[in-house]
């Protein structure tokens, strides 16, 4: 049951369904109705314009950008850290300098493209591991990406290899039996594997 508290920081209309809500949803309703309510005129007007501008871009570009935000969200706070550092240092390149990188990114194949999305840890590694990666079930997405981020990268460039030698259909698998083994373990499975 909700406390009187948690119900008076939600809209009316909302208070009355809160407890037929999933735990998460109602907290991330009950913490984004707490917030609102403590802005001032002038934030709430912001945020109104900001939502509003938003709202007028097409569905492509909001999904893109989702995606950026999700992933941003999903990335170690190490990795933020070198993604925020690398921006700062970007912004002060010379016009010419940030153009050119500009147009080298975008030369890349869209999938590539998106391999940056997890970050200066895995994506330098994400073309060689995109063939175990692709069709990769949603339960196993973060399990799979916390094991690639403990690895060493001379473990990646094994796993790389491997993953090349494997047929397609052998791949799930390979992720099963990466996933199952232990960190301190991987290294001999990957040379076990690599030997075979």
């Amino acid at each position: 049951m909700l406390v009187g508290s948690a119900i008076a920081a939600v809209p009316g209309e909302f208070a009355a369904v809160l407890d037929r809500l999933p735990a998460a949803a109602r907290d991330a309703l009950q913490r984004q109705s707490a917030q609102w309510a403590s802005w001032s005129p002038t934030q709430r007007a912001a945020f109104t314009r900001r939502a509003a501008a938003w709202d007028r871009l097409p569905a492509i570009e909001r999904g893109r950008q989702r995606e950026r935000y999700l992933a941003w969200q999903a990335l170690p706070n190490a990795e933020r850290e070198q993604v925020a550092a690398a921006a700062a240092t970007y912004r002060t390149l010379p016009d010419d300098a940030r153009k050119a990188l500009r147009a080298q990114f975008d030369a890349l194949d869209r999938r590539l493209q998106r391999g940056w999305l997890l970050g200066p840890v895995l994506g330098p590694d994400y073309a060689r591991l995109q063939p175990l990666l692709a069709q990769l079930p949603e339960a196993e997405h973060a399990p799979m990406l916390h094991c690639l981020r403990d690895m060493t990268p001379a473990q990646r460039a094994d796993l790389a290899v491997l993953v090349q030698r494997t047929a397609p259909q052998d791949r799930p698998a390979l992720r099963k039996e990466l996933l199952a083994t232990s960190s301190g373990n991987r290294a001999a499975w990957l040379w076990r594997r690599l030997d075979q």
